[in-house]
């Protein structure tokens, strides 16, 4: 959505092709919402979606020069989904996994480019927000960095960089908020 909207082309990969369509609709349902609240024009909306090819297979990805991940939260899905792709992409591609919580090193290690592995935790809803906290892992070199740091900002969003710590920065201070506010229920304030 944000990508297209960015005038890039995109390519929609999922796990099914009812998947593909329902993820289609729910892009053209929020670009609809932005229309009619008009952050965006009806030509801006229709160019957008112009701009996103489904894809039914990872060999479709061949001449991308960056893959977002944005799989659920499960190391093993991700390690599947990393194993199968990366020997499709070219030598250059730079690989973004929009993790809020596995490491960017131990998914860096199911490649064989770690240096191009790099955390784009997008803040939800995506549209709306602005920040991303990108994620060096520990062989994520400084071009990588600096190409998804800039990229992140031609998105229209702010990039923070932070390093690969357990809950990175944004869900290592939301968990104690929770953890206050279900104290504070149980005690009853």
């Amino acid at each position: 959505h944000v990508c297209a909207l960015a005038g890039y082309d995109v390519g929609l990969y999922d796990i099914s092709r009812e998947a593909i369509e329902t993820g289609l609709a729910t892009i053209n349902g929020n670009m609809a919402r932005q229309v009619r609240s008009e952050k965006i024009t009806e030509d801006e909306r229709k160019a957008a979606l112009e701009r996103i090819s489904p894809a039914s297979k990872f060999e479709q990805f061949g001449d991308m020069d960056l893959i977002i991940e944005s799989a659920v939260e499960d190391e093993e899905i991700k390690r599947k989904i990393f194993t199968e792709l990366c020997p499709h992409l070219k030598e250059s591609c730079l690989i973004g996994s929009n993790t809020s919580s596995i490491s960017i090193t131990e998914m860096a290690a199911f490649t064989e480019r770690p240096e191009k592995v790099i955390g784009m935790h997008f803040m939800n809803p995506v549209p709306m927000m602005k920040l991303v906290e990108v994620i060096r892992g520990l062989a994520t070199d400084d071009a990588t960095t600096q190409a998804v740091m800039e990229l992140a900002k031609e998105l229209g969003k702010t990039p923070v960089e932070v390093n690969d710590f357990p809950g990175f920065v944004s869900n290592r201070v939301l968990m104690p908020m929770i953890n206050e506010a279900i104290f504070a229920l149980m005690e009853g304030v």
